[in-house]
């Protein structure tokens, strides 16, 4: 088998069972059984790699296609061979509280299902693990698998939104912190959070489609009574694209309060250069004026003229700092 194949069984009655190791020779006796499929899971295929699994499986080439450069939205596609679905696990970074996503896709057609995994969050392993512990929802085949993996994936989705309204919590708490702390590069949390909701939704949002689809009757390659299990991932979906939604509309807020908290400091800043601005302009206008070399200025030989000068320009300086304080601009 080409490396990227990194696991290749048949499941007979919902167990696993030991197989040829050619997974050619392995779908013939999955289809040959009746009652078995073939589960391979693919990671990072090239062309080349991953030609022999197209052409042993009839896969579509344009599924194979998306499959193979990824960087495609969540979607369901139905083939004359086979049913084909893109996922896109979200992947959460507590230390940097950061969000990725990964791409999965998902063929299912008779007696098999391919898995390709482009990253390394994708919880194909867990999933599989999951069902091979549960024979009784293994027997179901294919649908099961997809069911599986979508169940795990939508899962998934609603941690990392919960993990997010954590971090939106803590950004809310320090843009209503006191105008004495430090809130320096805020609104920079701000769009980077809000690029890290906007890269969840397009992994979320997308994916309502093809769940609605699921949970209708009728989709090829699909068990017929799956329907209320597709539907319950599909509740899921919605809550989770609930909680996006919500958290994107909470940012627009936060940026908007915070905008117009940095407008209200930015005008008080500009109250108080003012005022001391004025407080510096009579002292300077007074000052000027005696400066002139006039020979008749008023008062400019009497004794006291000086420090009556002075007194008043204190004096001024004084009142207009009472009547800034008293207006709030100081």
């Amino acid at each position: 088998m080409p490396a990227v194949i990194v696991d290749c069984a048949i499941y007979r009655a919902g167990r696993r069972t030991e197989g040829p190791a050619d997974f050619s020779d392995a779908l013939a006796e999955a289809r040959a059984a009746g009652d078995a499929f073939l589960w391979i899971g693919v990671h990072e295929p090239t062309e080349r790699e991953f030609d022999l699994v197209r052409s042993e499986f009839g896969l579509h080439p344009l599924a194979v296609e998306d499959a193979l450069t990824a960087h495609q939205r969540p979607k369901l596609e139905v083939y004359d061979d086979s049913l084909f679905m893109v996922l896109k696990p979200v992947v959460y970074e507590p230390a940097s509280d950061t969000v990725s996503t990964d791409e999965l896709m998902v063929f299912i057609g008779d007696s098999f299902v391919v898995t390709v995994r482009h990253g390394e969050s994708a919880p194909l392993h867990a999933v599989r693990m999951r069902l091979e512990a549960e024979p009784h929802v293994l027997r179901h085949g294919p649908t099961a698998v997809l069911y599986a993996i979508s169940d795990a994936v939508v899962d998934h989705y609603i941690d990392v939104a919960g993990e997010l309204q954590l971090d939106l919590e803590e950004l809310e708490a320090q843009v209503f912190a006191p105008s004495g702390s430090d809130t320096r590069n805020t609104a920079e949390r701000i769009y980077t959070f809000k690029r890290q909701v906007l890269e969840f939704r397009r992994a979320s949002g997308p994916l309502a489609a093809p769940m609605v689809r699921l949970a209708s009757a009728g989709v090829p390659f699909v068990h017929e009574h799956s329907q209320p299990f597709f539907r319950d991932v599909n509740d899921h979906l919605i809550r989770a694209n609930e909680q996006v939604e919500g958290l994107d509309r909470l940012l627009s807020d936060v940026l908007s309060a915070h905008l117009a908290q940095t407008g209200l400091r930015q005008n008080d800043d500009m109250r108080k250069i003012s005022a001391w601005a004025a407080m510096a302009a009579v002292p300077t206008m007074v000052a000027g004026i005696y400066g002139m070399n006039f020979d008749h200025m008023p008062e400019l030989h009497q004794v006291w003229g000086y420090p009556a000068v002075l007194v008043l320009m204190a004096g001024a300086v004084y009142g207009l700092f009472k009547l800034f304080k008293r207006r709030g601009w100081l």
